[in-house]
């Protein structure tokens, strides 16, 4: 005999839920105590209810299809093929190659490369018709799936400058690229925005602002654009933050192409990282991961908890992919699609961002156009408030990075261990525009720290 045991209890409304909450307050006001408020400007309540809930969130995530991606920068050529070979053998389900040099002999990078039926992404830091005609070929020869992340806006706001072109100018180069070749080679760095401390709804708007640009410019060749994404430690807003986007990239997209997709590369933030107690930052990236998978990601490429301070490194590789592995096959983060659905927290969430950020996408779009505000300094203006405000809290202790501005280990010593520059590199040169800096919460505290080691 089967027995609901549910039948035995009456269900309890929001409003009795709220009545009780109130009244273990003993006094204090409910919406100054348990309500509050986030840098989004959304009210997060201490709990959700169904008697709430109005709008769920049309977006479907599929967590099974997530690849576990491995970040390899090619200067070597055949210490980068040792490497691919031995994350492949280790569990890495997909690559992607950080190229800067564009005589890199990207044809023996790739040929004795198991790539068959493998994900492969290209992060160029150059735009050459040649060389993605190269990889066009080489991706049919494999059976493969390429994608050429080219993102020349992403260029001049990282950079101040476009990429250098025989052409006229960057968007010239594309156009070739597009009728040429058959890859899918748009991609928009979000992460930028994420690392130079912009909120989640800026996050948002400004890609889908950013990717509305190309496809204004290439609405019949672009297939897919690929989404490089940041993820930072607000477990639920992360994962709202993924689901929000497609959400809205769908919408905007059905005024160019009804086919048109999006494909999110996803890594975890630098902005939260530290070199003090450097260990926490494995806690970070694992919860960032998580995030991730569960809002949607479909490769996500995780952060050595080095990687600020120390050289590629086979140990720091190994820890990270080890992480994913953890989650996908011990975790079981890969077994349910549509995670998130259900979650009265969750799809309010996402709702309410996705309002948020396509009302300032709409602003942009009236006011110019994301390339017109990047030009005149406005974007890096509304980051810069941003981070401030972020900075602030950082400070003041109000937001807590546990071993570095609360709890630190003052025996902890790091001068002799950096191995690369953690800090904002400071290159005067001529640029167009001023650039958007990436800068971590924790720079400040750890010169300081430093300087009396």
């Amino acid at each position: 005999m089967t027995t609901n045991l549910f039948e035995d209890f009456n269900p309890i409304s929001s409003k009795q839920w709220k009545q009780k909450i109130q009244f273990e307050l003993d006094g204090a006001d409910y919406n100054q105590t348990v309500i509050w408020n986030s840098p989004e400007d959304i009210q997060v309540k201490p709990f959700y209810h169904s008697d709430e809930f109005t709008k769920s969130a049309s977006v479907q995530t599929q967590a099974s299809e997530f690849k576990i991606c491995q970040n390899i920068f090619v200067h070597d050529v055949e210490k980068s093929i040792n490497r691919a070979l031995n994350t492949i053998e280790r569990g890495a389900e997909s690559l992607r190659f950080t190229i800067q040099n564009e005589n890199t002999d990207v044809q023996k990078l790739l040929e004795n490369l198991p790539l068959e039926g493998r994900t492969v992404y290209f992060h160029l830091s150059f735009l050459s018709i040649d060389f993605v005609k190269k990889l066009d070929v080489i991706s049919v020869q494999k059976n493969a799936i390429f994608y050429c992340n080219l993102d020349p806006i992403g260029q001049l706001a990282r950079d101040g400058n476009w990429f250098t072109t025989s052409d006229k100018n960057n968007f010239e180069t594309l156009e070739k690229i597009s009728n040429q070749t058959n890859l899918p080679f748009l991609s928009v760095d979000l992460g930028l925005y994420q690392n130079s401390g912009a909120n989640i709804t800026q996050q948002i708007a400004y890609s889908l602002a950013h990717a509305n640009e190309y496809l204004n410019r290439f609405p019949a060749s672009t297939k897919t654009i690929v989404f490089q994404i940041s993820v930072g430690t607000n477990y639920f807003f992360e994962i709202a933050k993924l689901r929000a986007l497609r959400m809205l990239f769908k919408l905007i997209a059905a005024e160019y192409n009804p086919d048109l997709d999006c494909h999110f590369l996803v890594t975890p933030t630098k902005r939260n990282k530290t070199i003090y107690d450097y260990n926490v930052n494995m806690l970070r990236t694992t919860t960032e991961c998580m995030s991730a998978i569960l809002g949607g990601a479909d490769a996500v490429a995780n952060l050595p908890y080095d990687a600020l301070y120390h050289k590629d490194n086979e140990f720091g590789d190994r820890i990270a992919r080890n992480q994913l592995l953890i989650l996908k096959h011990e975790s079981y983060f890969d077994k349910v699609d549509n995670p998130a659905d259900g979650s009265y927290y969750i799809e309010s969430l996402t709702v309410q961002l996705a309002e948020k950020s396509l009302a300032l996408f709409k602003d942009i779009e009236a006011n110019g156009g994301f390339l017109k505000l990047l030009n005149d300094g406005t974007i890096k203006k509304k980051i810069q408030e941003s981070a401030s405000k972020e900075q602030e809290l950082f400070d003041s202790k109000k937001e807590v990075l546990l071993g570095t501005n609360k709890y630190p280990n003052k025996e902890d010593r790091m001068k002799h261990d950096l191995e690369l520059f953690p800090f904002v590199k400071i290159k005067p040169r001529k640029t167009l525009i001023t650039p958007i800096i990436e800068k971590r919460l924790a720079e400040k505290l750890e010169q300081e720290r430093l300087e009396l080691e």
